[in-house]
């Protein structure tokens, strides 16, 4: 992604869950067993909290406890984790002498992988990004000339197709993180990058952003009325007890960019995250035109057909309308809405299955207001990359063609502020599906039940 990558942060005796709470960031942690963290964190430290703050937090640790077994569920609480080149990192130690045993970090660190494999490249004298066994390998005289005379063809060989498997293994690696950026961005934002220092600098923006940060990161539900707000009552109540001069709110603007946060970012501030979420906007879309190279989708309906790529896709568009919304937002609180008169990209739709489909016209429903619009606007990366023009009166000329209202529907203008929704308790669920119980959600889910085609998978 275009943001740096977070540093592993460094220890703190005596603030273990400060640290818990930020590594949840990037975790799907239950919103339940976070907020236990957070009235911890309040005890370990002394500072005391407000009574409406510390009920809201207690009534959500108690619902986990008694709901759910003493925090125990089914679900896994991480996003997938790409599979590193550990293995192939310490075969290459076996192989090169310039290649040192590394620890196991450096097999997720791209850096590192790129750093070896160049390195063992030049004892063979095999360049990076030249991998073809006939074109780039050398013969016996180019070996000789080179000064590999003392190694056999075999071992050559052997050496040869490692590096080539661990350049293979590098271009995944990095797909792979780039995918899990992209959706952790789409469901809570820049938050899960911000640096430790930035996070952990004050007490109560760390219990608001990894509050609201798991209550984001929840997966989604298969139901037609629409997918819970994240900003719920505990998050208010987080929210509502911040410093207005102490407070973190460079780090809060990472994920809850509204236009109370923005107020009181300097100018350079919102300068920065308007470079940080432009810079999201186009590597977004440059993944969404690869699926659909792969691929074009039915605009006219956006249902899912046999072939279409839906999980990529829509854990995409959920990071392009969140980019998008929070560009939106900070040109506006920098007075920069003339940008948007000039370049306004569409929003992007989810795909949606056939099954929900069909749930939505049995109760009296169709389409989604959205898709005729989307439909009749360039593609994002025409805009973002190509230039093609999609102004703001283009816009809003296709959402008055199509019945939508430009700035309260979000196409021309920043979300309404966010309002508090009640707290809920987060249901165990089985792709989308919920069940009343973590142990039968773990039967159900062994045994395929709601696996069926059609069924939304955990995003």
């Amino acid at each position: 992604m275009v943001t740096e990558s977070i540093p592993s942060p460094a220890p703190l005796p005596g603030d273990p869950q400060l640290r818990a709470l930020y590594a949840s960031l990037g975790q799907r942690k239950r919103p339940e067993d976070v907020a236990q963290l957070v009235l911890d964190l309040y005890r370990a430290t002394g500072v005391p909290l407000d009574r409406p703050t510390r009920k809201a937090l207690q009534q959500a640790s108690r619902t986990s406890l008694r709901r759910l077994w003493a925090g125990y569920t089914s679900m896994l609480e991480d996003f997938a984790r790409p599979v590193g080149a550990q293995r192939q990192l310490a075969t290459a130690s076996e192989l090169f002498a310039t290649v040192d045993a590394l620890p196991d970090t450096a097999g997720d660190d791209p850096e590192r992988i790129a750093e070896v494999i160049r390195a063992a490249g030049g004892e063979i004298r095999k360049e990076f990004g030249r991998s073809d066994f006939l074109a780039d390998r050398l013969n016996r005289e180019q070996r000789d000339a080179s000064g590999l005379g003392a190694i056999s063809k075999r071992q050559y060989n052997k050496r040869f197709r490692l590096l080539r498997r661990m350049e293979a293994k590098l271009a995944r690696l990095l797909a792979a993180q780039r995918k899990r950026d992209i959706t952790l961005t789409g469901k809570s934002g820049l938050v899960s990058r911000l640096p430790y220092e930035l996070f952990a600098a004050d007490h109560a923006t760390a219990a608001f952003l990894a509050y609201l940060t798991a209550r984001a990161n929840l997966r989604s539900e298969f139901t037609i009325t629409g997918q819970p707000k994240a900003y719920d009552t505990v998050a208010d109540a987080l929210f509502r007890r911040l410093d207005p001069v102490t407070a973190g709110w460079f780090a809060i603007a990472h994920a809850h960019p509204t236009a109370a946060v923005l107020e009181r970012l300097a100018d350079e501030e919102r300068g920065r995250l308007i470079g940080l979420w432009y810079g999201v906007l186009v590597e977004v879309a440059e993944q969404l035109e690869t699926v659909w190279q792969r691929r074009p989708l039915d605009r006219a309906t956006m249902v899912v057909r046999r072939g279409d790529d839906s999980t990529t896709w829509n854990q995409t568009a959920r990071a392009w309308s969140t980019a998008r919304a929070n560009w939106f937002a900070l040109l506006t609180a920098m007075g920069a809405e003339e940008v948007v008169d000039r370049v306004c990209p569409g929003k992007v739709p989810v795909l949606v299955a056939a099954d929900v489909a069909a749930w939505h016209r049995s109760a009296g429903g169709g389409l989604h207001p959205d898709t005729g619009v989307w439909a009749d606007l360039p593609l994002p990366w025409e805009v973002l990359r190509n230039g093609v023009e999609c102004p703001r009166s283009l816009v809003e000329e296709v959402c008055v063609r199509h019945g939508v209202d430009p700035t309260a529907s979000g196409w021309t203008a920043p979300r309404a502020a966010a309002r508090p929704v009640p707290f809920r308790p987060t249901p165990e669920l089985v792709h989308g599906v919920r069940v009343g119980h973590p142990l039968l959600a773990k039967l159900l889910r062994s045994k395929g039940v709601y696996s069926g085609k059609g069924a939304p998978g955990e995003s």
